[in-house]
């Protein structure tokens, strides 16, 4: 072999040993980085931080697209839920604020299942969920896959009291239009509603005659969290109430007789009345409501009448004007007509 030849398989050999340690290089920092990614972004605390990130962002079908967002029915069922939730809050509009998402763990609980727990603020107030991740193999062939183990929405199981409308983060809604077609008007109603978690919803009612003040209500498990919208009279209503209630007193006060037919006071006079008596009404009774089994109740509550009237001792011939208050009790149930208008009963 001339010194040229060996000159030339020298230079081949170093550059092919050259090309070898920067191939292994390469593939060390192709193992590097996909490890890196598997630990960062495909872990099971990446997979559940593309969950909260769109949430963060108000992007609800980049949430509801991650595999095990949506419950399966017989998840539902386990909890028992046989019929199908409306989605209506799955909706970017009722969303409020997710920030400051912090992962706090990411372990192995069982083999192949991360629970993970992440802290947030919720509208400003600190915050804390805990998930369950279950892997599924590699996609890819090398990137870690992921699903979750148990669906991270909520089921609200909302009851709205003495109405069936309610307002959720601005949303109003009505528990009826989810049940069947002949069901019976209720005084109370309830419907359950699939509802991203975490989120902080505040529910309300508001409407011509009752009120339910503002209730927020944070929801960071999964599964079922009840709400109750205690929908009570509102001023209006106790002003329509006490009207048609001092109405009804004022017409029993045009009667001239000692006892008014059909109402709630009167008074026994011994003595010979020598005129016709004038009533008025000192006080009238105060009206509270409280919601009873199927209506609005005041319960008896404490008023006054007032007499004028001229009477004749029958023991010594005296004359004298009985001009005082005859203390009386009345109470009244109310309920709301389908057309907005208020039944009273007095009793």
């Amino acid at each position: 072999m001339s010194v040229v030849d060996r000159k030339h398989r020298t230079a081949v050999l170093r550059a092919t040993g050259a090309v070898a340690i920067v191939a292994a290089l390469l593939v060390g920092a192709l193992f590097a980085a996909i490890g890196s990614l598997n630990k960062e972004v495909y872990s099971a605390g990446g997979f559940v931080r593309q969950y909260l990130d769109a949430l963060a962002r108000t992007d609800t079908a980049g949430a509801l697209e991650l595999d095990g967002v949506m419950p399966t029915k017989a998840a539902l069922e386990s909890a028992g839920i046989t019929t199908d939730l409306p989605k209506t809050l799955l909706r970017a509009s009722v969303l409020g604020k997710i920030t400051d998402i912090t992962l706090v763990s990411d372990a192995e609980s069982a083999p192949g299942v991360h629970a993970v727990v992440y802290n947030f603020d919720l509208d400003g107030e600190s915050s804390t969920m805990h998930f369950s991740v279950q892997s599924t193999g590699k996609f890819a062939g090398v990137f870690d896959s992921w699903r979750f183990a148990e669906s991270p929405l909520a089921q609200l199981a909302v009851t709205v009291q003495h109405e069936s409308t309610f307002s959720v983060n601005g949303l109003t809604l009505d528990t009826r239009a989810h049940a069947v077609a002949d069901a019976p008007a209720s005084f109370s109603n309830e419907a359950t509603y699939l509802a991203f978690a975490p989120a902080r919803y505040t529910f309300s009612h508001e409407s011509t005659l009752l009120a339910a003040a503002p209730a927020p209500v944070p929801v960071t498990t999964p599964g079922l969290t009840e709400v109750s919208v205690d929908a009570m009279p509102n001023e209006a209503f106790i002003a329509q109430v006490q009207g048609e209630l001092n109405g009804f007193l004022d017409t029993c006060a045009t009667q001239t007789v000692l006892q008014p037919t059909s109402c709630p006071f009167g008074i026994t006079i011994d003595n010979r009345v020598l005129k016709a008596p004038t009533w008025s009404i000192a006080d009238y009774p105060v009206v509270s409501l409280a919601a009873g089994d199927d209506r609005f109740e005041m319960p008896g509550t404490l008023g006054q009448a007032h007499i004028e009237v001229e009477v004749q001792s029958l023991f010594d011939g005296s004359i004298e004007t009985r001009d005082e208050n005859v203390p009386f009790t009345m109470g009244l149930s109310v309920s709301i007509q389908p057309g907005g208008a208020l039944a009273i009963q007095l009793h």
